[in-house]
């Protein structure tokens, strides 16, 4: 008896990257894809057996907006924001558009260097973080030890996802490897949270390292980026606007009190390809 060879569905990708925090972009505008699910995130996201990337990005069509844009972090966990990402997607889609993202609506235009972002406007109230309890989000009465001193009085804010950070002597000093995993699951943050040690390294400029949620160690990130800009800013610690100098290059964050926030920076496209959906689909027990 004949059988037919099973018929998969084979998907394009894009894998692109911002200051090198990187991401493998699905596009389904035109062309619906599988459903996607925390595992094949997952799978796809995993450095030695599948794609590889800080971030899966989902382009979908949307009733409102251009197009949405869907974020999953390495872990699996579909998250809210990422600037670096919408730098990328910028640069994809080639010319200005406002499109929708958990966050809320992001505008993109593609520049010579890359592409500029209008991230909306941050949120200080402590259940727009969230927090599981109102406190003071300019000066957070909370701390986390270290071997020496502690790392204290954060400030927090949303700016799509949600952010605490410290301003310390030396941002590279703090063992964020290990503080920063115990801070981003703190009962604190019932929807965890990203952690950005920064210090000033000049007039409006800063040295920043980010404990990404659901990403870890990151190289960069453009949501982080803001966040630590607007705290500066609103601390009086620098002027809009500031140069942000992560460990994968700079960005330029403008934001003025009451306004949106502006993010300015490369992006790159690193190769394009296709996978087999099933391979993946049966790798995570879809």
């Amino acid at each position: 008896m004949h059988r037919c060879a099973a018929v998969t569905q084979r998907i394009a990708f894009t894998k692109m990257h911002g200051l090198g925090n990187d991401f493998v972009v699905l596009d389904a505008r035109e062309q619906a894809l599988p459903v996607m699910t925390p595992a094949i995130a997952r799978a796809l996201a995993d450095r030695r057996t599948g794609i590889g990337c800080d971030q899966l990005v989902l382009l979908e069509p949307d009733a409102t907006h251009a197009f949405r844009m869907r974020i999953f972090n390495a872990d699996g966990g579909e998250v809210e924001a990422c600037g670096n990402a919408a730098r990328a997607v910028a640069l994809l889609h080639g010319e200005p558009v406002t499109i929708a993202t958990g966050g809320g609506p992001i505008t993109l235009e593609p520049t010579e260097a890359g592409a500029r972002v209008d991230m909306g406007a941050p949120r200080f109230d402590w259940d727009a973080i969230p927090l599981a309890y109102p406190m003071d989000t300019a000066r957070m009465p909370v701390g986390w030890p270290m071997d020496k001193g502690a790392l204290e009085s954060p400030m927090a804010v949303n700016v799509g996802n949600p952010h605490v950070i410290f301003f310390v002597g030396d941002a590279d000093a703090v063992p964020l490897d290990v503080l920063g995993p115990v801070i981003e699951h703190d009962p604190l943050f019932p929807e965890r949270i990203n952690v950005n040690v920064a210090h000033l390294a000049g007039p409006d400029h800063l040295r920043l390292r980010v404990w990404e949620r659901g990403a870890g160690l990151t190289r960069a990130c453009g949501t982080g980026a803001c966040a630590t800009a607007v705290a500066a800013i609103r601390q009086g610690l620098a002027k809009s606007p500031v140069r942000v100098t992560l460990p994968g290059g700079d960005l330029e964050i403008a934001w003025e009190q009451g306004g949106t926030i502006v993010m300015s920076g490369p992006a790159t496209t690193s190769f394009s390809g296709s996978f087999d959906w099933d391979d993946y689909a049966r790798g995570a027990g879809a």
